[in-house]
């Protein structure tokens, strides 16, 4: 499978993300990372493609948890971070033949396309 979409099932955005890819009839292989957490290679590679600030999960209990410490924290420390507890990652985090693309689901149609290298069409966000 090209796509795969990194997330938890009951997360509204990964919802969300999942209702719009099955609208668009978009294939995709749906990863829930709480039952397959990614290596610490793969997030090396995603970290790489889209730097650590963009995928983290600043909303989550995991986040908070962190304390100041995070404050200081480089890339090889998210990787770390990120490997340890993949509740720190933002959801859904896109995968495309092997790289990461995108992580959320909160940009404008021509975005979300153009990240996941799709052909026009109008099928909405919301």
């Amino acid at each position: 499978m090209a796509l795969q979409v990194y997330g938890i099932p009951n997360c509204g955005t990964c919802k969300k993300a999942i209702a719009w890819l099955d609208r668009n009839a978009v294939a995709y292989e749906f990863v829930n990372t709480k039952e397959t957490p990614p290596t610490p290679k793969q997030i090396e590679g995603w970290v790489k493609a889209l730097g650590s600030k963009p995928m983290r999960n600043t909303s989550g209990q995991s986040y908070r948890a962190l304390g100041a410490q995070k404050d200081s924290w480089g890339d090889a420390d998210w990787v770390a971070a990120f490997a340890q507890d993949a509740m720190l990652l933002k959801r859904p985090l896109f995968v495309k033949n092997g790289k990461a693309v995108m992580v959320g689901f909160k940009d404008s149609e021509a975005v979300v396309r153009e990240k996941l290298g799709l052909e026009g069409g109008d099928g909405g966000l919301e």
